[in-house]
């Protein structure tokens, strides 16, 4: 199964610990992130994986090969030049994913219990174009979906601001719910990214693909997650490896 690993952001909320090496080069319990994500694929049967990189490219380079690509195969996506942002980061990669099959994204920053092969499983029976993983978790941006799990919007809870094909749109009708940065993703999806730019947003490209295809949530009531995005949620992730 192949999988892409988000790896390229400049871990600005890491700062200072991202001055002088790239934030999937921070560890946590003895490791670094990267290593951890790989790890947790490779457990579950991903076996082939794709990394985009931008800030402090060569040192994850250096980093993989210092452990012979943890004996799968890895390649990476150079993003040196320009960061693409998450949709164009996809697009960017879409040679890798040439199989006819499902395909799972990554963010490198975000440590859960997620059973990756029940979601892989649960994308395969469930004849969506992708299947985003989500929980109740309290922030101030939310996907909307239906009481099918449908994808139909997104909300700014702080701003009012909302996007949606549907434009009589109305929050209450709808279940919010915080994205995990783990999804999974047919590769007819490419097709509709082709009038896309190079640079652009998955969210924004999934509440434009929601008038089209079936995009679901995948939000089991046990999941626990954490984005090792700032110095705070440091020791938090620290207690959920060791859990």
């Amino acid at each position: 199964m192949k999988a892409m690993i988000f790896a390229a952001g400049l871990g600005t909320r890491l700062k200072p610990l991202t001055d002088n090496i790239p934030k999937a080069l921070v560890t946590i319990g003895g490791k670094p992130l990267l290593q951890h994500t790989i790890e947790k694929l490779k457990s579950s049967g991903f076996d082939e994986i794709i990394i985009n990189i931008h800030h402090f490219a060569d040192q994850i380079v250096e980093f993989i090969l210092s452990k012979n690509s943890f004996d799968i195969k890895i390649e990476f996506s150079d993003e040196s030049n320009e960061l693409l942002d998450t949709g164009g980061g996809i697009k960017k990669a879409s040679h890798f994913f040439c199989d006819g099959e499902p395909f799972l994204i990554h963010n490198v920053d975000i440590l859960s219990n997620i059973n990756l092969n029940d979601l892989y499983l649960f994308h395969k029976s469930s004849n969506s174009i992708a299947t985003l993983v989500c929980s109740k978790r309290k922030t101030s941006r939310y996907l909307l979906f239906n009481t099918a799990n449908q994808l139909k919007g997104w909300t700014n809870k702080e701003t009012g601001k909302i996007k949606s094909p549907n434009k009589l749109l109305e929050l209450k009708q709808y279940n919010e719910l915080a994205f995990s940065g783990i999804h999974i993703l047919e590769p007819s999806i490419f097709k509709y990214m082709t009038d896309f730019p190079e640079k652009f947003s998955i969210i924004d490209f999934y509440i434009f693909l929601s008038q089209y295809e079936l995009i679901r949530a995948f939000a089991p009531e046990d999941i626990q997650m954490i984005d090792v995005g700032k110095p705070d949620t440091l020791k938090e992730a620290q207690t959920l490896l060791s859990l």
